[in-house]
């Protein structure tokens, strides 16, 4: 049992990477639904109604105990599932409507920074030399990524507000998934009554009539909707999960910034994008603190 826990400590932060790199791959899946005319709460609401039942289908079939919950833990996940994935989720996609798509990229990947400070204030986690330098070089190198040092122009300041919400929305999966694997909920578990409370928390804001309508006008969009569900994020957040059981909250929060990377790399390969230096300078500050932050512990000094 101790041999088998030492190796899933060491393979967390693969975990951690698998998952960010489905994530990188989402905006494939947003980018054709959005062509077909769904606005952003209707492609929040397919991702986490889909991933819901593929979830707690596959749950029951193969691991019903896992479906147990106590009613008093849940709050762990109306935090992971309605203030993290719908809210931002919400931030992130408005975001993108009303500003550039670099501030809402760089503002959201301050994530690992909020991660971080309250995982100090909430697991009082050791905070170190290591660590703040791996954050400042994830900052760095995501605002090199999204070419946020070329210059944005003006910035509104709900722009500038719905990017801090959407990092910090984005950053709180951590810190509840962190609470509810404490409880003894098994990653999969948690993944699972993710999506099924965030489906209760985007149903006000969206009409599935018109959603059904328009998959059913146009069919291959079903298979979109099913990829981006089973995909990128059934697959990847039950993987972040169980890395997530096995490292520290900031730790796997830096390492998921590889996700900027893959997108931009997506955006260059298949949407013939233009990946200047700044961004190559970028992508190698990102891996360069994920780094950092796996060995923060052993080569850092606490603050």
């Amino acid at each position: 049992m101790k041999q088998k826990s030492q190796l899933m400590k060491k393979a967390a932060p693969i975990f951690v990477a698998a998952a960010a790199i489905l994530w990188g791959v989402l905006v494939v899946f947003i980018k054709q639904l959005s062509i077909a005319g769904f606005s952003a709460m209707e492609i929040v609401a397919l991702r986490v109604y889909g991933s819901a039942i593929f979830l707690l289908l596959g749950l029951l079939f193969v691991k019903r105990k896992l479906l147990r919950i106590k009613i008093r833990d849940s709050w762990c996940f109306v935090g992971t599932g309605v203030f993290s994935i719908v809210f931002f989720s919400y931030c992130y996609f408005r975001n993108v409507q009303v500003s550039s798509v670099a501030l809402s990229s760089i503002l959201m990947y301050t994530s690992p920074v909020w991660v971080t400070l309250l995982s100090v204030a909430c697991f009082r986690e050791k905070l170190n030399r290591g660590k703040i330098v791996a954050l400042l070089l994830a900052i760095a190198g995501c605002c090199l990524v999204s070419g946020i040092t070329g210059g944005l122009g003006a910035v509104s300041f709900q722009g500038i507000l719905l990017g801090l919400g959407s990092g910090i929305g984005y950053g709180l999966y951590s810190i509840f998934g962190r609470y509810a694997l404490n409880k003894g909920y098994a990653p999969m578990t948690v993944t699972a009554y993710t999506f099924t409370f965030a489906c209760v928390g985007v149903l006000p804001f969206v009409k599935f009539s018109t959603i059904i309508e328009t998959l059913n006008e146009q069919p291959t969009l079903w298979l979109w909707a099913i990829g981006m569900a089973l995909f990128t994020t059934c697959l990847s957040f039950t993987l972040y999960t169980i890395g997530l059981a096995h490292m520290e909250p900031s730790r796997a929060a830096v390492l998921a910034t590889l996700e900027p990377i893959v997108t931009t790399l997506v955006g260059t390969v298949l949407y013939k994008e233009p990946l200047t230096f700044s961004m190559v300078a970028g992508i190698v500050l990102v891996l360069v603190s994920s780094i950092l932050i796996s060995c923060a512990d052993e080569v850092g000094t606490e603050k």
